[in-house]
């Protein structure tokens, strides 16, 4: 059963650390993926960029909108994210909860589902 767990962090988070407390971040957040990975639990992981690049597109009556980032209204960003393979609903809460991002993010788990399904 595949599941999502999405890193939710403040979009000024990553500013406030010097490169070296970044690394040391990242680098436990590439262990565990990879502890994931050795357990056959992980699909996919991927770090995001910060909102300085990003771009939100919509069409609305055919017209394409594009509003460029940074976004002055958010008060968290997409940081990244692990996709799993696990049985059931609590095993992706008990492996949220290990996720080291869980120390300074929120962590948030989602079954993946068709669009028409709730």
């Amino acid at each position: 059963m595949p599941y999502m767990l999405l890193i939710h962090e403040a979009p000024d988070q990553r500013a406030a650390r010097n490169e070296a407390e970044g690394r040391l971040l990242y680098d436990s957040m590439l262990r565990w993926g990879d502890e994931l990975r050795r357990r056959d639990l992980l699909i996919g992981a991927e770090s995001l960029a910060s909102l300085d690049g990003a771009a939100r597109v919509n069409t609305v009556g055919g017209k394409v909108r594009i509003v460029d980032g940074p976004f002055a209204e958010v008060k968290e960003m997409l940081g990244g994210f692990f996709l799993l393979r696990v049985e059931s609903r609590e095993q992706a809460l008990v492996l949220a909860a290990e996720c080291p991002a869980a120390a300074w993010a929120t962590v948030e788990v989602r079954a993946l589902a068709p669009c028409f399904m709730r």
